[in-house]
């Protein structure tokens, strides 16, 4: 955690480099928003991996919502995809 200041003094700069050059401001943005989105996509790939076995292990119930859950999952990610691609 920053102090007060060290937090103060942090956002005065990341103020001033949006200001000073918004371009290279910009691309860090982008950067930072790729790569959430990539660790957000590898997340729901590895949870449709996981559907089958996890209604064998908990039941067609928790299957058919772990199902619903990843669907609603999906149609989010696909709307508002411009968001963290």
């Amino acid at each position: 955690m920053l102090s007060k200041e060290d937090q103060r003094r942090f956002e005065q700069i990341t103020r001033n480099l949006r200001e000073s050059d918004p371009a290279f401001f910009a691309r860090l943005d982008n950067r930072a928003r790729g790569r959430r989105g990539r660790w957000l996509l590898l997340l729901t790939i590895l949870l449709w991996a996981a559907l089958p076995a996890a209604t064998v292990a908990f039941g067609r119930l928790t299957g058919a919502i772990f199902a619903v859950v990843l669907l609603t999952n999906a149609v989010l990610m696909w709307r508002f995809r411009q968001r963290w691609l």
